[in-house]
């Protein structure tokens, strides 16, 4: 009976995986390669000894990290100190090996590790054995060396990841984003925003909302912290500049700069006054935050899930503001000038918070 075929491992192309790498997860090539390289370093530090000094190389033609030893020339072996004889060579011991060195030269042995370099392992062996001593380690750090450099470019793309995910919405501290409600923890609910997950407490989420997986959740990035698991990105329903940035992407003239909101003070759920003053005095600050039959400010009570919203002029003088807001205001829960504060508003109007 014939014995079975020898198994025969798959070739891998690593200039095309560290390219597509690069390309998929957009990390520099160059940084894909310094990873490898050092990874590679330490593990065959721990594999033939921390004290010898090796470096790693990766050579381009071959697709192959390459492993070197370093051996300085000394006139004599420091024997005593193992730590510096194990990368030593004496002169007279170079010249017996027919090598031409001077004292504080440096040279550079290959460390052959893979099995189609078996042949020149056993040569280096029978030349150099006595003096580079790898002969009873090199078996076992082919294996050691794939494994490490699966898991750095695994590792190094994860981070990667992190870094870019970090990177898009660290600018993005103080905008609205929306996301798909995915589970909740605790409380909190996770949000997917496509390329990250972020996170809407329990404190910054307003009473009178609730939320099923799959829901749309449109809200305000409160923070942005780098961890270890990752980014974590801190959103916000709760806030008063949720409700300035709602106004801000339904009205354009607060967009532009024509109008402003001077101050905001909320009740998360239950009712929002805002202080509004133009710059342009041909446009009536109120009326642009309003919009016509209430179109802009019911596009904002409906994002707010029924929130009631005061819309008053801005005036320097506290008292003015507050006098002012007693006639000339709008309310979202009525389109028509009131000139009656709800029981117990009056007190709450003057809580301004200006920016």
């Amino acid at each position: 009976m014939a014995s079975p075929a020898p198994q025969v491992l798959p070739v891998v192309n690593l200039n095309m995986v560290l390219d597509q790498v690069a390309k998929d997860k957009g990390i520099e090539r160059s940084v894909l390669v310094d990873t490898l390289q050092n990874a590679i370093t330490q593990a065959a530090k721990k594999h033939f000894g921390q004290d010898r000094a090796i470096e790693a190389t990766y050579n381009e033609d071959k697709q192959v990290v390459e492993v070197f030893q370093t051996l300085t020339v000394v006139p004599r072996v420091e024997i005593e100190d193992p730590i510096k004889a194990v990368n030593q060579i004496s002169l007279e011991e170079a010249g017996r090996k027919g090598i031409e060195a001077e004292t504080g030269d440096e040279l550079l042995f290959q460390i052959f590790y893979r099995p189609e370099d078996e042949e020149e392992a056993r040569v280096q062996d029978e030349r150099y054995g006595d003096i580079l001593k790898l002969k009873t380690y090199r078996k076992g750090f082919g294996r050691i060396a794939a494994q490490t450099a699966k898991q750095v470019i695994i590792q190094r793309t994860r981070d990667a990841e992190r870094e870019n995910v970090f990177n898009d919405y660290k600018d993005r501290k103080g905008e609205i984003v929306s996301g798909i409600s995915l589970r909740f923890e605790r409380g909190n609910i996770i949000v997917n925003l496509g390329r990250a997950e972020a996170v809407l407490p329990v404190r910054e989420q307003t009473p009178r909302e609730s939320y099923r997986a799959g829901d749309r959740v449109q809200a305000f990035v409160l923070d942005v912290l780098r961890e270890s698991k990752g980014p974590q990105i801190i959103l916000s329903r709760a806030t008063p500049e949720l409700v300035r940035k709602l106004f801000e992407m339904e009205v354009p003239e607060i967009a532009e700069g024509v109008v402003v909101i001077e101050a905001c003070a909320r009740e998360p759920g239950g009712r929002t006054k805002i202080a509004v003053a133009s710059r342009d005095n041909d446009v009536d600050p109120v009326g642009a935050c309003v919009g016509m039959k209430g179109s802009r400010v019911q596009a904002v009570v409906q994002e707010l899930r029924g929130e009631k919203i005061d819309i008053v002029p801005w005036d320097e003088d506290p008292r003015a503001c507050c006098s002012t807001s007693r006639t000339r205001r709008w309310r979202s829960s009525s389109p028509t000038t009131s000139s009656r504060w709800p029981s117990g508003g009056a007190d709450r109007t003057c809580g301004w918070r200006r920016s």
